[in-house]
């Protein structure tokens, strides 16, 4: 194909592609550019020498990142907080779709979409400070109902390792469970109104009507997401975890991407943290296409 055509589509919709054109430069720059940071994780990095010039070494970082004393720590770690989020907060915005959808005044529905997306417009730094302020021994709210009117001693829930997987689950689901309503919400305008008069008329309820025509109508869309959702499977959340890890949680909160940071930013081992990187990022690729695979032999729904 020649570039003519091309040429002359630009010019036609012009004003579409240069609405393209700052996701376009974003990608480019901040996706497609780093990779080429990939190498250290193959070479003997030397900061007189650079990247293309340091020598190669292989798969070393790669053997030395599976028979690390900290390996299985960390992939257990990473894997039991992704599991716990895909378990509880994937549901969380279908659910709150659901609910949504069967309120009827639209004012009301307006004001707890509005309530629901704030959090997530919200950075991690002011969440945890927010759980800081409300869980510390020294003043919190709920330390401060413990105290005067129970009369416990006060806890600190923040450095105990007890509470981490509830305060990290948690404010994942109030962060993030509004925003997430809306691509349900989206896919649920699409269901057609007939299918639930007919319901109706057969003497279906609200509940009936939503788990026996609004899921499997949006079941697509769940399939979708949900392949996405397991693909990041080692992505347990940089900011949240790293921000609420503390010393007596360290054994539960160390996770690949707080290890790599560690490592890379703090120990100056640039190579070694590429090659977790790469491993977490290759592992999570191969998990999405098996999951895809599944997904799309079992329901014929799938990315590709």
């Amino acid at each position: 194909m020649s570039s003519t055509p091309l040429r002359r589509r630009i010019v036609q919709h012009g004003a579409i592609y240069m609405m393209l054109l700052p996701a376009v430069v974003w990608y480019a720059v901040f996706h497609y550019q780093p990779l080429y940071g990939i190498l250290l994780a193959f070479k003997d990095f030397k900061f007189n020498l650079g990247i293309l010039h340091s020598p190669w070494v292989g798969f070393k970082y790669f053997n030395q990142f599976l028979y690390a004393t900290e390996f299985w720590n960390v992939i257990k770690n990473t894997v039991i907080i992704s599991v716990l989020k895909l378990a509880f907060s994937f549901p969380a915005p279908i659910l709150l779709a659901l609910l949504l959808n069967e309120v009827t005044q639209i004012r009301f529905k307006r004001v707890v979409q509005t309530i629901s997306y704030l959090p997530h417009f919200v950075s991690w730094v002011v969440v945890t400070s927010l759980l800081m302020i409300t869980f510390t021994p020294y003043g919190g709210v709920v330390n401060s109902l413990r105290t005067q009117y129970f009369g416990l001693d006060p806890v600190f829930y923040m450095g105990d390792k007890r509470f981490f997987y509830p305060m990290v689950v948690l404010s994942e689901i109030w962060k993030n469970v509004g925003w997430g309503t809306i691509v349900y919400l989206s896919a649920m305008t699409s269901v057609n109104p007939e299918l639930y008069e007919a319901a109706i008329v057969d003497g279906a309820g609200r509940l009936r009507c939503a788990w026996h025509i609004t899921l499997p109508c949006i079941r697509p869309t769940i399939s979708i997401l949900f392949i996405l959702a397991t693909g990041g499977i080692l992505n347990a959340n940089l900011d949240q975890v790293l921000l609420l890890q503390q010393p007596s949680n360290i054994a539960i909160s160390q996770i690949i991407d707080t290890y790599v940071l560690k490592i890379g930013i703090r120990e100056g081992r640039f190579g070694y943290a590429t090659a977790v990187g790469l491993f977490k990022s290759v592992f999570s690729a191969a998990l999405m296409f098996m999951t895809n695979t599944v997904s799309k032999r079992l329901g014929d729904v799938s990315i590709w």
